[in-house]
């Protein structure tokens, strides 16, 4: 493999907005490592001469490992999308702490800690990109999140002084923070968030944000973007001579994100809350 092939490694690629974004960098001429904890679900990606790699966010071995087998492999690596993250919902009262440091664990420290090994590398090359997968929700706030947002509001702020820190190296750093896609990802959230605030003070109000948080997961609805939109915007993001510092796609982001600029706390609160009872 020539040394002058651009590489990319993109997190969380088993499925959703990780596994079409890899599989349209691959298409647009990188060589393009998809990485996950569940390899076996990959299968596609493999088929498509994406190289699989088995990798834990939150182990220390398994993150050098898979940084180590890429640069000894490709020399180099020019693009890390750090996509991997979940969101567990569920009212700041009722969150088990085990589980807030959990998504904090997955959602903050794996991406830093990824970022710091691919870091030299791209410091070596006097170039590279990265593009820290935040959300709408890295912006505002919905009820029962609490968890979840302050992971993406860590996300956000980290890639702000990440962003300053390595300009003269050539890096771009650059956050992605899509509206609603149509994933696992808010039948999982909806999961998590019924086991743990169905009962109690919170029940009625858990019930109509997992409600809407299941829906979004549907094929049928029309209350979110396919993984697609996200993807294409990673491509346009690696393409671009100079990036802009963030991008927003995806259903609900830009008039969501305008909103939350535009309004005052409390108003902003009642357009947001009111339909969950709040």
């Amino acid at each position: 493999m020539s040394s002058t092939t651009k590489v990319a490694l993109v997190t969380g690629a088993s499925s959703g907005i990780g596994a079409d974004a890899a599989l349209r960098l691959k298409e647009a001429g990188y060589t393009v490592y998809g990485a996950a904890r569940r390899t076996e679900r990959m299968t596609a990606l493999r088929d498509a001469g994406v190289t699989v790699l088995s990798l834990d966010i939150t182990d220390e071995d398994s993150i050098r490992k898979a940084v180590d087998t890429i640069v000894r492999e490709s020399e180099r690596i020019d693009v890390l999308v750090n996509n991997a993250g979940y969101g567990s919902y569920g009212s700041v009262e009722d969150v088990p702490l085990d589980e807030a440091r959990a998504q904090i664990e997955v959602n903050v420290f794996g991406l830093a800690r990824l970022t710091q090994l691919v870091l030299p590398h791209m410091r070596a090359q006097q170039s590279g990109t990265i593009i820290n997968v935040s959300s709408m929700g890295g912006k505002l706030v919905t009820p029962l999140g609490g968890w979840y947002h302050a992971s993406k509001y860590a996300v956000e702020a980290l890639s702000d002084a990440l962003r300053m820190e390595t300009r003269r190296f050539g890096i771009n750093v650059v956050v992605l923070e899509p509206g609603g896609i149509r994933t696992e990802w808010g039948a999982i959230a909806a999961e998590t968030l019924r086991e743990t605030s169905s009962k109690g003070a919170y029940a009625t109000m858990a019930d109509r944000v997992a409600t809407a948080l299941a829906a979004s997961s549907q094929p049928e609805t029309r209350m979110a973007s396919k993984p697609s939109v996200i993807g294409k915007t990673v491509v346009k993001i690696v393409k671009a001579r100079r990036p802009r510092t963030r991008y927003r796609a995806g259903f609900g982001a830009a008039p969501l994100l305008f909103l939350r600029w535009l309004l005052p706390d409390r108003a902003f609160d009642f357009v947001i809350g009111r339909p969950f009872g709040v």
